[in-house]
C-alpha cells in the first residue's frame, strides 16, 4: 500500500528503487533520487539552505557542529562486533536493542516528508567496492554525497542494491535519556544491520567518516589494506602514499601539478594495487591561497560544497575563521586537473607519513626502516589541530593509531601487520614529514613553510633522497638528510631552528618520553619494532 503515497524524481526506472524502500520501511511523501547537480543546487537555494557565491559554488553553514563528534560516535556491540572491534575511548559500545528504537523512531519522523537519496558506491576497485543508499533530509547533505563518493552510470543506477546504507536525518534529534545516547547529537554504526544512523547534526563529514569506519571494518577480512591517506601517480606510473590526520597536508601535499591525483583521503592496497575508496575530495580551506594551492582553489567553482566560509560581499573570505577553523569545501575528483579516474593505481613506491608536531622538534623530513615505519604507523604521532573536532581551538599532541584511530575499528595490529607485509614485498620506501612547527613550539615557533614540505615530498617521491647523505638522530632514532634541494639545509635539522638550545632538549625528550609510554599500551610487539622507535631513558 505504500508504493503509490511515494512520488519518486528520477530520470531512470524506479520500480526497484521503490521496492527496496518499501522493504527498508519508510514511506515519504516524495524523494529525489541522484539528482543532477544543477537541480540539487536550485532546490538547495530554494529551500534557502545554501546561497551561490562568487565562485559559482554553493555556501552552507553547517550550525552549531562544525566539525565531527567522535562523542557521539557509536558501533552497535552484537555477536559479529563483540571481539573484533577494539572497544575503548574511541570505538564507544551501543546496544542493539537500542538502535532498534532509535531506528524505528527515525523512520516515523521522516514519514511524509520529502528526503533526497543518492544510490553510488565506495570504492573504485569494482572488485572491492561497496554500494551504498545515503538518505537525506537536507539536499545540500544530498550533493555532498553526490561529490564525495562514487558515482554510478545509469546501468549500474538502474540495478543499484545498496549493502549499506546512510540514513542522515539532521532535523532528527536524539533525547538521550530515553535513547541511549550522549548527547542530541548520533552517529551509529549497525555493522550487522549494515545502517548508519546519524542525527543531530549537519556537519557532512559524519557520513564519508561512517563509510570510512565501515570500510576499515569490512577489508582485512578480505586481505585488504585500508588506509587514511591520500594518492597520487606520476608519469612513470609510481604511486606514492600519504598517511596522516586532517590538517597534517594529505589533501595539499597529494594535489601537485607534476602528478595525477588518486584520491585525497581514504584508500585500500589490495593484491593488484591502490583504489581510492571516494569519488571526490572535502579539503580544508582555511587560509587557502590560489599560490599555494592552486588545484583546491580552481575545484572551488559550480558544482562544489563550500562549508562554513565567511562571505564578504559573497566572496569568500578564506582567512576569516569567525565560524570555525575547519571549513572546507567538496568537489568531484575530476574537478582536480589530471585525476585518475577510475581512481585506481599501482603498488606505492613511496609513504609519507605526515604529522604535524605542535612541539617542534621532529625534524621536517627522515627515513624510516621498515620497523621504524611499523613503530610510528601504530604510534600514529600528530597534533589534532583547530577545528576538526568540537573543543579542539589550538593543536593538541595525540598519537592516533594508524594515523586514523578515530576511523579504525580494529585494534592497530590489525593493520600494521599488513603494513610491514606489503612494505617487504613491494620494496616501497617510508618517509616521516613532519609539516607542524620549527623554531619552537605552538606559540613560539611558526609552521614549516609550505613549499618546503612540498619540496620535501618531491625529492622523496623522484628518488633525490636516495643519493644524499644522512645522518642519525639518537634521541628519536631517525635518519636525517642533510640536504634536500630547494631546501635550506639549516632547517633540517629541528635543533638549529630554536634560539634556546636548552629548551629544544627538554621538549625533545619530552616528546621522546610520550612515545616510549604511549607505546607500552600495545602488547606482544616485536623487540626489533619496539627498539625502532624513539629512545629515551627517565
Amino acid at each position: 500500500m505504500l508504493l503509490p503515497l511515494i512520488e519518486v524524481v528520477s530520470t531512470l526506472k524506479v520500480d526497484k528503487f521503490l521496492s527496496q524502500i518499501q522493504s527498508f520501511r519508510i514511506s515519504p511523501s516524495k524523494i529525489h533520487r541522484n539528482l543532477s547537480v544543477d537541480d540539487l543546487v536550485k532546490i538547495a537555494v530554494d529551500k534557502k539552505e545554501g546561497v551561490i557565491n562568487s565562485t559559482g559554488s554553493l555556501s552552507v553553514n553547517t550550525g552549531k557542529y562544525t566539525g565531527r563528534s567522535p562523542d557521539d560516535r557509536f558501533i552497535v556491540y552484537d555477536d559479529k562486533t563483540h571481539n573484533t572491534v577494539d572497544w575503548g575511548k574511541v570505538n564507544h559500545q551501543f546496544p542493539s536493542g537500542k538502535f532498534e528504537k532509535l531506528l524505528e523512531k527515525m523512520k516515523s519522523f521522516v514519514n511524509n516528508k520529502e528526503l533526497y537519496v543518492f544510490d553510488g558506491f565506495v570504492g573504485a576497485d569494482k572488485d572491492n567496492r561497496l554500494p551504498i543508499r545515503v538518505i537525506n533530509d537536507h539536499v545540500w547533505q544530498s550533493l555532498f554525497a553526490r561529490n564525495l563518493f562514487i558515482r554510478p552510470t545509469n546501468e549500474e543506477l538502474e540495478n543499484h542494491t545498496p549493502e549499506f546504507t546512510i540514513l542522515c536525518i539532521n532535523n532528527f534529534e536524539a533525547v538521550p535519556a530515553v535513547d541511549g545516547t550522549e548527547s542530541n547529537v548520533f552517529i551509529i554504526i549497525d555493522l550487522t544491520r549494515k545502517i548508519v544512523l546519524i542525527g543531530g547534526t549537519q556537519y557532512a563529514g559524519e557520513m564519508k567518516k561512517s563509510m570510512f569506519s565501515v570500510m576499515n571494518f569490512l577489508l582485512p577480512e578480505k586481505g585488504v589494506f585500508p588506509m587514511h591517506c591520500s594518492a597520487n601517480i606520476g608519469k612513470d606510473n609510481d604511486t606514492a602514499l600519504f598517511f596522516g590526520l586532517s590538517g597534517t597536508g594529505k589533501t595539499t601535499l597529494s594535489a601537485d601539478p607534476n602528478r595525477k591525483l588518486i584520491g585525497d583521503d581514504e584508500h585500500g592496497w589490495s593484491d593488484n594495487g591502490t583504489f581510492n575508496f571516494e569519488g571526490g575530495c572535502y579539503a580544508k580551506c582555511i587560509n587557502l591561497s590560489q599560490e599555494a594551492e592552486p588545484e583546491i582553489w580552481n575545484a572551488i567553482r559550480p558544482g562544489a560544497v563550500l562549508e562554513n566560509v565567511v562571505l564578504n560581499n559573497n566572496q569568500p573570505d578564506y582567512d576569516d575563521n569567525l565560524l570555525t577553523e575547519n571549513t572546507r569545501v567538496a568537489y568531484p575528483l575530476d574537478y582536480i586537473p589530471g585525476a585518475v579516474i577510475p581512481s585506481v593505481g599501482g603498488h606505492p613506491k613511496v609513504i609519507v607519513f605526515l604529522t604535524a608536531d605542535a612541539l617542534g622538534v621532529l625534524p621536517p623530513i627522515s627515513r624510516l626502516t621498515k620497523e621504524g615505519a611499523m613503530y610510528h604507523f601504530m604510534s600514529g604521532y600528530t597534533s589534532k589541530l583547530a577545528g576538526t573536532e568540537r573543543g579542539i581551538k589550538e593543536p593538541k599532541s595525540v598519537f592516533s593509531e594508524c594515523f586514523g584511530a578515530p576511523f579504525m575499528p580494529r585494534p592497530a595490529a590489525v593493520y600494521a601487520k599488513v603494513l610491514g607485509e606489503k612494505i617487504t614485498k613491494h620494496n616501497t620506501v617510508v618517509y616521516l614529514v613532519n609539516t607542524g612547527w620549527s623554531g619552537g613550539p605552538y606559540g613560539v615557533g611558526k609552521r614549516i613553510k609550505i613549499k618546503y614540505s612540498r619540496a620535501m615530498v618531491t625529492a622523496a617521491i623522484n628518488g633525490s633522497l636516495n643519493i644524499v647523505k644522512y645522518k642519525h638522530d639518537d634521541l628519536f632514532n631517525l635518519d636525517i638528510p642533510t640536504e634536500v634541494p630547494d631546501v635550506p639545509s639549516d632547517i633540517l635539522d629541528p635543533k638549529n631552528t630554536w634560539t634556546d638550545k636548552d629548551s629544544y632538549s627538554l621538549s625533545a625528550k619530552k616528546l621522546a618520553q610520550m612515545f616510549v609510554e604511549n607505546f607500552k599500551k600495545f602488547q606482544n610487539v616485536a623487540p626489533e619494532i619496539i627498539s625502532a622507535g624513539p629512545v629515551y631513558h627517565a
